[in-house]
């Protein structure tokens, strides 16, 4: 049997290598307690080390799965400053850019501009005019081409407001095992904001849609990698029923301001509860078209996933890979923060947001015991179709030691989060598993 003991340095170790490379750490840390009991939990002979790691004995050990990571481990920020963004979004790629939001800071009940995630596939365009920005519509489906500036769209069509949901399609992939490839999003690429703009079906219907339309699709003016002017970054869209949904928008603001140069400014499209690679920003062109869209990021295996289960692991072919279309239910505690400590004889407020793809959220559930038990939240109804909810719950801890916290959200349909992993998928989408974190309870 391994020497399970850590000592001072090894544990100091530990935790500098979370901060520094988390999957490494990981490796480290489960090299020392991964030895298994019944059942698939941990041997309370590794107890100690996990003990020692936390600072804390964790409360409900029994029940803590073999193979995952406490919460207080699992998250690390680094500083780093992008135009219009708080420094305190992490930074998981530089080019293109690509940040998330630490779960704690996304506790108001709409999602500031400088704290809403960045997700880029190319390079934004640069010394933007919007007085000369125009917006094209056409395609095969299309009874006729016509051209918008910014200001017809603001004098010509009814303005309208929706606090709608965008989630990254691949949010939460940074825990899928095996590892899958694009950037390791944590819990943090999502926001809810209000938006202004105006209805696209308004636009399409005063273009004129043919009844053979099919789907619509974005083309953007950020440019590629490459440096191609003529090669498109990425161009997706949605079938034309989402389309004509009285939430999907062309907006021009964001909480009441214009939208930040990293989330589209000066135009771009908003489809609330779908992934948001269909939310297509720098928006220049809508093309009607009489066929699922083939553009770039919309063929192969980009935001697709298997349309029958597959084994971790597993090489999809292409063909059998579907287009993810409304995003599963999910929930997001953002007050705690992670590795809050509290007093054995305090209640603990707790609150976070919910959301379900086109459905609404009917209830939230808490646990604090590793899922053994599961005690209702108080829910608020959707500001509109597509808004997240926010949730609250009062919480006693029995003890002292070491616990986590998990939210688990169930929509209208019947649908709830997974405890742990939702099924394995080659590009690592919609991981929808319980949020957690921890709490220190003294």
């Amino acid at each position: 049997m391994s020497d399970l003991r850590m000592n001072k340095k090894d544990k100091k170790g530990i935790h500098q290598l979370y901060q520094n490379n988390p999957s490494q750490a990981d490796k480290a840390l489960w090299g020392r307690i991964t030895p298994l009991g019944r059942r698939g939990f941990i041997k309370k002979s590794a107890l100690a080390t996990m003990n020692a790691v936390l600072g804390a004995n964790m409360v409900f050990a029994e029940h803590f799965p073999a193979g995952m990571i406490p919460a207080l481990l699992y998250h690390s920020t680094e500083p780093f400053q992008i135009p219009g963004k708080s420094e305190q979004l992490v930074v998981l790629n530089d080019r293109p850019i690509n940040a998330e939001t630490p779960a704690h800071l996304l506790d108001p009940e709409w999602t500031p501009n400088d704290l809403f995630f960045v997700r880029n596939n190319g390079i934004p365009p640069e010394n933007v005019n919007p007085k000369s920005w125009t917006l094209t519509i056409e395609g095969e489906s299309a009874k006729t081409t016509k051209r918008y500036s910014l200001e017809d769209l603001k004098n010509n069509f009814p303005t309208v407001h929706y606090y709608l949901t965008l989630e990254c399609g691949g949010n939460g992939r940074k825990e899928f095992n095996p590892p899958a490839k694009g950037n390791q999003w944590s819990t943090g690429a999502v926001g809810c904001a209000k938006w202004t703009g105006v209805k696209l079906k308004d636009l399409l219907e005063d273009v004129g849609i043919k009844k053979d339309a099919v789907y619509i699709t974005y083309y953007g003016k950020d440019t590629h990698l490459s440096g191609d002017p003529n090669k498109t970054v990425i161009s997706r869209g949605v079938p034309i029923e989402k389309a004509l949904q009285e939430e999907s928008m062309v907006v021009w603001a964001m909480n009441d301001q214009a939208l930040p140069v990293m989330n589209g400014y000066p135009l771009r499209l908003v489809f609330g509860g779908w992934p948001a690679s269909c939310s297509g920003k720098w928006l220049q062109k809508i093309a009607i078209r009489n066929k699922i869209h083939d553009g770039p990021k919309m063929t192969g295996q980009s935001y697709r996933v298997p349309c029958k289960p597959v084994p971790p692991g597993t090489k999809v072919a292409d063909e059998d890979m579907c287009i993810i279309e409304a995003m599963p239910v999910k929930s997001l505690i953002t007050y705690p923060k992670s590795g809050a400590m509290i007093s054995l004889n305090r209640t603990l407020n707790i609150r976070g947001h919910a959301w379900a793809g086109d459905a609404a959220v009917k209830n939230i559930e808490y646990s604090i015991d590793f899922g053994r038990s599961w005690n209702p939240c108080t829910i608020s109804t959707p500001e509109n179709r597509n808004a997240w909810q926010h949730f609250e719950a009062q919480v006693k801890f029995p003890e002292t030691g070491y616990y986590e916290l998990w939210a688990k959200a169930t929509d209208e349909n019947g649908q709830s989060q997974p405890m742990i992993l939702p099924g394995w998928n080659p590009r690592g989408y919609l991981n929808n598993a319980c949020h957690r974190i921890a709490i220190k309870v003294q």
